[in-house]
């Protein structure tokens, strides 16, 4: 069953370190784990997805109202990833994913990419698939917008196919410690905080 917000309750939200291999909803679906089995609250939802093959930060709220602002890409909350690609990235590649590249359903608008030495994270569990002679680079790119799979699209348009994904950060809030399945909730006055933060600001 779908879960719904509930409008009496006090609004909640909270952050959550998704693992490899979960579906961003609490009921399984083909097979897939979803996140029932993490201990979260009955009362809350997703705010926006992350694909099962995806990693890291997921918010979820029991608030309609924060919800819509989180996941709506008219509010173009800033969303930052750390990308592992395959193949050693050129500049020239770099360049087309920060001023936008044209995929199947329109241009992606200009984003923010950086490249990284390493991303600090552990090795994921299943490793990701490495080709012998082959190396690897890390990215960080922010996007403020949301289509499906956009950014494994996106390296692949320019040669350049993602191997892991991380979410790091929406908007201001950031995974911080959180290991794997552990999740924490904002309290009272972080989430009030969080209220009056508008996309721009610091």
């Amino acid at each position: 069953m779908r879960r719904r917000p509930t409008p009496s309750a006090a609004a909640r939200l909270l952050l959550l370190h998704k693992p490899w291999g979960l579906l961003s909803q609490f009921t399984s679906e083909g097979g897939h784990p979803a996140l029932d089995g993490l201990g979260l609250p009955a009362d809350v939802y997703a705010a926006g997805r992350l694909d099962r093959d995806s990693e890291g930060l997921l918010l979820l709220t029991n608030d309609g109202t924060l919800q819509a602002r989180i996941a709506s890409p008219r509010h173009k909350w800033p969303k930052r990833y750390w990308v592992q690609v395959e193949g050693d990235i050129d500049a020239a590649a770099i360049a087309a994913l920060a001023s936008g590249v044209r995929l199947r359903d329109g241009p992606t608008r200009p984003a923010r990419v950086e490249r990284l030495p390493a991303a600090p994270l552990p090795p994921r569990d299943p490793p990701i698939r490495e080709r012998r002679n082959i190396p690897t680079s890390w990215l960080a790119i922010t996007l403020r917008e949301g289509r499906n799979r956009q950014v494994r699209r996106m390296t692949a348009h320019v040669g350049y196919p993602t191997l892991r994904l991380f979410r790091e950060a929406v908007g201001p809030l950031h995974i911080g410690g959180l290991e794997p399945g552990q999740w924490r909730e904002l309290g009272p006055g972080e989430l009030a905080r969080l209220r009056q933060w508008r996309p721009g600001s610091r």
